[in-house]
């Protein structure tokens, strides 16, 4: 499968929420101009662990992948001492085990104290309308002190 290497993605952490969930800016850009941008949801920061933790910060690419669960969404390929990273609708922290969640907006969905995103089904639809089938993704842990 071909890279387009003019279509890269960031996903810049802005919020670790109380330990339960992190928030962040999703953006695609076409060399320089942004093509598609939404709000994240990841777990927080557990060193990695898996089904309990966000993914490390750095580079990755990303490949279309389809299943019976998420329909068309991505699968974020070689990360270090994990499998099966996607990137795919769902709206709460608890719909995560280590994957990173799409969605146009934060709100609190279910009264539970935390940021949930929104439109989940219709941004990934969105981001599938102008991703290509692989991409490289930066990821950024903005939400760190220093």
């Amino acid at each position: 499968m071909i890279l387009n290497p003019k279509i890269k993605g960031v996903l810049n952490r802005l919020y670790d929420n109380d330990h339960k969930q992190t928030l962040g800016h999703f953006i695609l850009y076409d060399g320089i101009n942004i093509i598609f941008e939404c709000k994240s949801l990841e777990l927080p920061n557990r060193n990695n662990q898996r089904n309990i933790s966000r993914i490390n910060a750095k580079w990755y690419q990303c490949e279309l992948r389809y299943s019976k669960k998420y329909s068309w969404h991505f699968h974020v390929l070689d990360v270090e001492g994990r499998s099966w990273i996607l990137i795919h609708f769902g709206n709460y922290y608890t719909d995560i085990r280590g994957c990173i969640l799409l969605g146009n907006d934060y709100v609190d969905i279910n009264g539970d104290g935390h940021l949930d995103v929104t439109s989940s089904r219709k941004t990934i639809r969105r981001l599938l309308e102008v991703a290509p089938k692989r991409f490289n993704l930066l990821i950024n842990d903005l939400d760190k002190p220093g």
